[in-house]
């Protein structure tokens, strides 16, 4: 381990306050959903079950605008593509707590679609001001650092609606959600290896080799590219330059997208499953024994696991697959299932909760090796989709299972999903491996290329 990785790399010119301001940009998306939700039971008076639909609309939104707005960012470059995040994030949430609820469900909607993408901003950005190790550490800390906001966030939320309102707080949260937007517009950080503080100047290792991969399987005998001649030569002349056109739109916009690729969306999903699922059991275990009140006690715990192992992880000097990660976090969660007073599951929590932090810090890791550089802000928005479609799922799986069984089911639950989702991608990935050393084979059997 390597500790000394973090000085070196927070004095590196722009790191530092990249991570301060993307923690900061995180704090009112992190509020948000906790502020809403008060917002409707206790102002407007609607149920928890309307509640938590407004709270769905908002999520779908973010993780549908989420590869859309890390698209733009790629197209446009940084300030061109914040700039309609910083307006209208600042017009919806200030009406929002004005207008009644048949208004609140699109423009949540709304504000969800165009939410400040910080995630793939600061993601993108770390890929290209670091390089080997030092990346590591850098997910790392930018990990922990969202651990904290989610920390600190809907407590934050909770005691702003309590002492004040939630109309001072979604107005609150349109003020620092524009205001963080502006200033990362005034940072410009890099998202491209050819702006000014960009340190990865080398090509993607992992790009150059599927790219080679991909041309000699295409121009190998018996290959993609006799199966698609046989393909357009089966059809008319306008359906062979229809199929042409299409193929080139499909590889044009999903090129990028390998089986590598999938798999660290797999991780990011499952892990955000194991987190939101994790968390229903921790609440419906502690309302089960009528010890609600200390849930400070075992979040400290659980959280505070996720950013000592996060700081373990940065520290290596060896990459770990997120996929591994996932596995064992999910595994490390099912014995939560025998906790029976707060003090045994703040315990029993520590473990999961060591690589909550890894498992996301190692899957951003990877992507950014995977990925070529101008299309990293769209795989990271579809990277954060994958996290929130993967919570949203965690919390009703979770929850159905600790109406019919009990408490302890929710860990069971949760970690025989994590655990299965892991163990397919697993075995996805050796299957896939087989599979390209069988093609590696057969082409460096057959012809030589020259002769062809």
């Amino acid at each position: 381990m390597k500790f000394g990785r973090y000085s070196q790399l927070l004095k590196q010119p722009g790191v530092g306050p990249l991570l301060l301001v993307g923690m900061i940009a995180r704090l009112p998306h992190a509020a948000i959903g906790m502020l809403l939700l008060l917002h409707l039971v206790n102002e407007l008076d609607r149920d928890w079950g309307s509640a938590g639909l407004v709270v769905a609309l908002m999520t779908i939104g973010i993780a549908l605008g989420a590869p859309w707005r890390g698209h733009v960012v790629d197209l446009y470059g940084l300030r061109r593509a914040l700039l309609p995040s910083v307006i209208i994030e600042a017009v919806v949430w200030c009406i929002v707590p004005q207008v009644s609820f048949i208004w609140v469900l699109p423009l949540v909607f709304i504000g969800g679609l165009f939410a400040l993408p910080v995630f793939s901003v600061v993601r993108t950005a770390l890929g290209v001001m670091t390089t080997g190790e030092t990346r590591r550490s850098a997910f790392a800390l930018d990990a922990m650092a969202t651990e904290l906001v989610f920390i600190v966030g809907p407590a934050s939320a909770g005691i702003v609606a309590t002492s004040l309102s939630t109309t001072i707080g979604m107005i609150g949260i349109a003020v620092a959600s524009s205001g963080a937007g502006l200033v990362l517009m005034a940072l410009n950080p890099p998202t491209r290896s050819d702006q000014p503080g960009a340190v990865a100047k080398k090509a993607n290792p992992h790009e150059e080799r599927l790219a080679a991969e991909a041309s000699l399987i295409a121009s190998g005998p018996g290959g993609l590219a006799n199966v698609e001649g046989e393909l357009i030569l089966a059809g008319s002349k306008s359906t062979r330059a229809r199929i042409a056109e299409r193929g080139k739109d499909f590889r044009n916009k999903f090129g990028w997208v390998s089986a590598s690729v999938i798999a660290v969306f797999i991780a990011a999903s499952g892990a955000g499953l194991v987190l939101s699922g994790t968390e229903v059991g921790i609440l419906s275990l502690l309302d089960e024994k009528n010890s609600s009140g200390s849930l400070g006690i075992v979040f400290f715990f659980w959280c505070g696991a996720s950013l000592i192992g996060g700081l373990i992880y940065g520290s290596l000097s060896r990459r770990i697959s997120p996929i591994v990660l996932l596995l064992a976090m999910a595994v490390l969660t099912l014995p939560m299932m025998y906790a029976t007073d707060t003090w045994s599951l703040a315990l029993l929590s520590i473990l999961p909760g060591m690589l909550c932090a890894p498992v996301l810090s190692a899957a951003s890791e990877w992507l950014t090796d995977l990925v070529a550089e101008k299309r990293r802000g769209e795989a990271m928005g579809w990277y954060g989709s994958a996290l929130t479609s993967g919570t949203a799922l965690g919390s009703p799986i979770t929850g159905a299972s600790v109406d019919v069984f009990g408490s302890a089911a929710a860990f069971i639950a949760v970690g025989s999903v994590g655990a299965a989702v892991s163990v397919a991608a697993l075995v996805a990935q050796q299957v896939r491996r087989k599979r390209r050393a069988r093609v590696r084979t057969l082409i460096s059997e057959s012809t030589p290329v020259t002769e062809l």
